[in-house]
């Protein structure tokens, strides 16, 4: 007996041993296997289309995301614009005013001033008419005691004085 010429009942009782566990393999844990295969299967198409569906999902809050974030900036863009525009606007305003409450400054100094030189030129009339009255008395040598006389002299003289430098 050799390896080419077999025991025939160890060959039989080989081949059914064989076949016995060929077919529990093929009845029991090939069903089995198939099953868990299947399972995994199952869960990995599962989880890939679960991946996808939170992929577009994520897709589509970002890209809502990035238009609302777009409207953002547009809108404080406007409200830049709008501040800025405001701004110009209120500082031609403010300056309209400063420019108008100097020019009534102005002209209530002015106005002040004539008015103070009005004041300032009759007292100092009377100023000088009463000087040239008393050095007028004392180149006569008596006082001089007709005022209304020497004020119509004196208002001759500063309506001639007047008139020459206006001319």
């Amino acid at each position: 007996m050799g390896p080419l010429k077999p025991n025939l009942i160890e060959l039989i009782l080989g081949l059914i041993c064989f076949c016995v566990v060929f077919i529990s393999f093929a009845k029991v844990l090939l069903p089995r296997i198939e099953k868990t295969l299947a399972e995994r299967e199952e869960v990995t198409a599962g989880t890939l289309e679960r991946a996808e569906a939170v992929q577009l999902d994520a897709q589509r809050v970002r890209a809502e995301y990035q238009a609302e974030l777009s409207a953002a900036r547009h809108e404080a863009s406007q409200i830049r614009q709008a501040a800025h525009e405001e701004g110009v606007t209120l500082l031609a305003e403010i300056r309209a005013e400063g420019q108008k409450a100097r020019e009534d400054m102005v002209a209530a100094a002015a106005v002040q001033l004539e008015a103070d030189r009005v004041i300032a030129e009759a007292e100092l009339r009377e100023d000088v008419l009463g000087l040239a009255t008393e050095l007028a008395g004392r180149v006569i040598g008596e006082p001089i005691r007709d005022l209304d006389r020497a004020r119509a002299v004196a208002d001759e003289f500063f309506a001639a004085d007047e008139a020459a430098t206006k001319s």
